[in-house]
């Protein structure tokens, strides 16, 4: 595939996600527990992911909003209990800062204007409720983090601050400061009881044309892959050691796409750092004609069962055999026609087990769900063909 063509690609696909993450600004004014503790400090057995957590994993998102109202929460809690889904992804580090209260000073200081004020008792709740607690965390677009730390921000030439298309700045993801930083928070999280950490916003800003060109301090001839390779091996080797799981989510189209995207995401450097990747293969965010399919936003099944078959026989060619280390973001929101609902969950999730996975996480901007429930089974049963 051309850069031009792949540029068009990735272009589309960023804003489709930028729209549902601003979206969800908009909505707001079995045995993960077993991990969770006040103080988790001591992993299972040094590197080793701990055995206590559940191999498939079936979840929901929870905002920033809906994980601070308790009665959000016993809604989404109740939705679990009843259903197949097992865990959340709450958003505990998002583009705006952190959403609780740290413990560490410096970390403190990139605090958002909004937090879960008690993190200990929900995840309790969550624990009661066998439901895996999942921390999704921000890495590089942060603009708090931009502000308390201009020195770790992307330039431009005349060394002033980049701004994208909306007047954000972002971090650079080759400054190790900043590795450190996100890394601890997660570190953080994991000892007050998280038992999954989820990367979002993996990946560089994109080039646009009608913008100043992005300038790196301490890239040193580093490419943007091997950038984003080195952050999440980093992670992973120091989240491993706690005993939970690294994750990271990408955009849908890496599944297909042979080389890199502009924005740094390429599926050979990705994959072998993570212990679970998330393509966001949303059908909407799909160009009319992509991967065949003349309207992909209709034909939901067909659009995720080639992107995931497609992203398995990746992770073959290079030897990613574990279970379930594949695990989709799939369309719990409309955009455009048809309108999404159970139907099209369904179908859906009987791609991501026609491709041989078994979990997936369902994504609504305002963490809303109701439309959606008559499309969960009501107890968690392997479906994934295993030819």
């Amino acid at each position: 595939m051309s850069g031009l063509r792949r540029l068009f690609l990735v272009f589309i696909c960023a804003a489709g996600c930028s729209s549902a993450a601003e979206h969800a600004e908009q909505k707001a004014p079995a045995s993960a527990s077993a991990t969770a503790s006040a103080d988790r400090t001591i992993a299972v057995s040094e590197g080793q992911v701990d055995p206590a957590l559940p191999t498939t994993v079936r979840a929901l998102y929870v905002n920033r909003w809906a994980s601070q109202s308790k009665k959000r929460m016993a809604k989404l809690i109740a939705a679990a209990d009843q259903t197949e889904i097992n865990a959340l992804v709450i958003d505990m580090k998002d583009e705006f800062g952190l959403n609780f209260k740290s413990g560490n000073a410096d970390f403190a200081k990139n605090a958002g204007t909004a937090s879960v004020a008690h993190v200990a008792p929900l995840l309790d709740s969550l624990k009661a409720h066998k439901i895996l607690p999942i921390a999704r965390i921000v890495v590089f677009k942060d603009s708090v983090t931009a502000r308390v730390h201009p020195e770790w921000t992307i330039r431009k030439k005349d060394g002033s601050i980049w701004r994208d298309k909306k007047g954000i700045a972002w971090v650079n993801p080759y400054h190790h400061e900043l590795w450190e930083y996100n890394i601890g928070v997660a570190e953080e999280l994991v000892k007050m009881g998280f038992g999954e950490v989820q990367f979002d916003y993996i990946r560089f800003p994109e080039p646009y044309p009608s913008l100043p060109p992005q300038v790196f301090p301490d890239a040193n001839n580093v490419s943007k892959p091997d950038a984003l390779a080195g952050y999440l091996k980093e992670a992973k080797t120091r989240l491993n050691k706690l005993g939970v799981r690294s994750t990271a989510d990408i955009f849908g189209l890496v599944t297909t796409v042979g080389g890199p995207l502009e924005v740094g995401q390429y599926w050979e450097k990705i994959s072998p750092n993570v212990d679970v990747v998330l393509p966001m293969v949303y059908p909407s965010h799909y160009p009319h004609g992509d991967l065949g399919v003349a309207n992909p936003n209709a034909e939901p099944y067909k659009i995720i069962l080639t992107a995931i078959s497609r992203a398995r026989d990746r992770d073959k060619k290079i030897g990613m055999t574990q279970v379930e280390h594949v695990r989709p973001w799939l369309q719990a929101f409309t955009l455009g026609k048809p309108a999404y609902g159970a139907e099209q969950l369904e179908a859906q999730k009987k791609a991501v087990y026609d491709a041989g996975y078994d979990g997936w996480v369902m994504w609504n901007p305002g963490s809303i769900y109701d439309v959606f429930m008559p499309g969960l089974e009501k107890t968690l049963v392997s479906r994934k063909k295993t030819n």
